[in-house]
């Protein structure tokens, strides 16, 4: 699989409007993680959530500049993976595979009602518990949430992630 190929970031409407970016067909990852879902949320300071196709790990992350969110998400990405404790050559890997970003329009609405879970979640942490500052600890926190989608494998996204992990390393 060419590595050049890059990733694909689902993006709302909303997303899209502020990225400014070209939009076309989803690209083959050549990532474990495969392709993103992503949104805007326009808290103060305004904040992308992007949440992983397969694992959906939510990963949130400054929105501004928005016009270079694809060239900066996987830094962020390496952040939030750190921060979950993952296998520094699985996360090496990952990243060096990602390649460019591309923008595609949403194409799963099971994601996008993950998306408005993990929006309503990442709002009332950050009000409740003072969090707003730390987008790696939000995304930390709520990847330990049960999400549906995943209750008949791991149920919660830290889970499913840490399985996809020991599947590619072994």
């Amino acid at each position: 699989m060419d590595t050049a190929a890059g990733f694909t970031i689902h993006a709302t409407k909303k997303l899209l409007d502020r990225v400014k970016q070209p939009v076309g067909d989803p690209v083959q990852p050549a990532t474990e993680l495969v392709n993103w879902y992503a949104t805007a949320l326009f808290w103060k300071p305004q904040v992308a959530l992007l949440v992983n196709e397969r694992t959906l790990l939510p990963v949130f992350m400054p929105l501004a500049p928005a016009t270079t969110l694809a060239r900066r998400f996987p830094g962020e990405l390496r952040r939030v993976l750190d921060a979950h404790g993952i296998d520094p050559r699985f996360v090496d890997h990952e990243i060096r595979s990602m390649g460019e970003g591309h923008y595609a329009k949403t194409a799963s609405r099971s994601l996008l009602g993950v998306m408005n879970e993990f929006t309503f979640l990442g709002k009332v942490h950050r009000e409740d518990h003072g969090a707003e500052d730390d987008l790696v600890a939000l995304s930390v926190r709520l990847a330990e949430t049960p999400m549906s989608p995943l209750y008949k494998s791991h149920i919660s996204p830290d889970h499913e992630l840490k399985a996809l992990v020991e599947g590619a390393m072994h």
